[in-house]
């Protein structure tokens, strides 16, 4: 009887207490906003993409001049506008974590404004063809979306700006991938460490809403379609090993690059220039994206989606050069100061690798290396194996290659960690307001 008494007074006081409940309902309502946002953004980011790829059907030559001027444009806006607005966005919310931080300066890496003010120059990157994808982009949307809740919380609300953070830029990939898993082992893997334990059920069922939004919105669609997994077999683990390896390296390197590249003190002489000239170098950076991509028959041009989704779907593996143009293409548009994310051409980048492992070793089963190359550049590029793999499992509908994937991903994460320091942690550490 006394324990009946107790959980009838609980629940008295779970009923009673209306700031809780008011905070749930704030943080929900901001959550599907956020979700929205992402929908939207996704929209208006395809739709610039498209109207590109039309451009340059009708004109072949004009990326010569539409990539470059549009890059100096952006770069431009850009810092002259919205420096915050800069780059991917997922280092912007890492930084923006730091509970040293006065709320002026958390505003100048995430905010309702920055928000905006990336959905339109990062929608206008993709429209300029550049190398770049949109779900980075999407983590710094939502989060300062979310973080825009913080002015309609109650005072006793256990739910902190940290905490919106973390479920807003959790809630961008669980929108952007329609990936609403992978949304929330990326909250836990690279943003929060140790999630507040008194509001972390309300954060989780923000993150899954905003998912549950952009599933309702997409409809219940793998991001690049269903891919039938080869049945286990020993052929498999020296392609699959090739591939991890492979991709470790690569994507070691990438982030290496990127860092050195974004660091902002070096002493070379591109550098001096980016510090200099950045709207000159900007249009520099575009130039050679725009060569890089007529010379891929445009394959190289924006996030790399259709070039990835066309290997999926089960085009015969051949060595096409694409890895190393799409490489190149990604590092000098990041390097170009363009708002942009890594996330969409780092699956392209490791989607090629593993179609050409799959061309070299004549395995006959090339969507699963495809898949395994996936994964393990992304993990290797972010040093986040949790989140690549979950987010390339639920985009290709692969439950049957989970443990494959797993592997892969953590050796790749693993041989890239003694090659570079992990990307987005040390873009934070670099921005962050001192």
């Amino acid at each position: 009887m006394l324990s009946l008494a107790r959980m009838r007074a609980r629940l008295r006081r779970e009923v009673a207490d209306g700031a809780q409940w008011a905070a749930r309902a704030v943080v929900l309502v901001y959550a599907a906003l956020a979700g929205l946002a992402v929908v939207a953004f996704t929209w208006v980011a395809e739709a610039a993409l498209h109207a590109f790829g039309s451009l340059r059907a009708q004109l072949p030559w004009a990326p010569l001049v539409v990539t470059p001027l549009g890059a100096a444009a952006i770069v431009w806006a850009t810092q002259r506008f919205a420096p915050g607005a800069a780059g991917s966005g997922i280092p912007q919310v890492m930084a923006a974590l730091d509970p040293a931080l006065t709320p002026a300066q958390r505003s100048t890496l995430v905010s309702l404004r920055l928000a905006l003010a990336k959905f339109g120059l990062t929608a206008a990157s993709l429209l300029a063809g550049i190398s770049l994808g949109r779900e980075g982009p999407s983590v710094q949307l939502a989060a300062g979306v979310m973080h825009h809740a913080r002015r309609w919380l109650p005072a006793r609300s256990a739910v902190s700006e940290q905490g919106l953070l973390v479920a807003g830029g959790a809630a961008g990939v669980a929108a952007a991938f329609n990936t609403p898993l992978a949304g929330v082992i990326f909250a836990i893997e690279q943003l929060a460490r140790a999630p507040e334990q008194r509001s972390s059920g309300q954060l989780v069922a923000a993150i899954v809403l905003a998912g549950l939004i952009a599933v309702s919105a997409y409809g219940n669609l793998t991001y690049f379609g269903v891919i039938e997994p080869a049945p286990f077999e020993f052929a498999l683990l020296l392609p699959a090993l090739a591939v991890a390896l492979a991709s470790g390296l690569a994507g070691g390197l990438f982030s290496r690059l990127l860092i050195a590249s974004l660091d902002g003190r070096s002493a070379d002489r591109a550098s001096r220039l980016r510090r200099r000239r950045p709207v000159l170098f900007a249009a520099a950076c575009g130039l050679a994206v725009a060569a890089i991509g007529l010379a891929s028959g445009g394959a190289t041009f924006g996030s790399g989606y259709a070039h990835t989704r066309g290997l999926l779907d089960g085009a015969p593996p051949e060595w096409s050069g694409y890895f190393g143009l799409k490489f190149l293409a990604t590092w000098l548009s990041t390097w170009s100061g363009a708002p942009g994310g890594v996330f969409a051409p780092s699956l392209a980048i490791g989607a090629a690798l593993g179609n050409d492992i799959a061309a070299l070793t004549a395995y006959p089963h090339a969507p699963t290396l495809i898949a395994l190359g996936m994964a393990s550049f992304l993990a290797a590029a972010t040093q986040a194996p949790l989140t690549a793999f979950i987010i390339v499992m639920e985009m290709v509908d692969g439950h049957g290659m989970v443990l494959s994937l797993m592997a892969c991903a953590l050796i790749a994460s693993g041989v890239a960690r003694v090659l570079s320091r992990p990307f987005y942690a040390a873009l934070a550490q670099r921005i962050r307001p001192r």
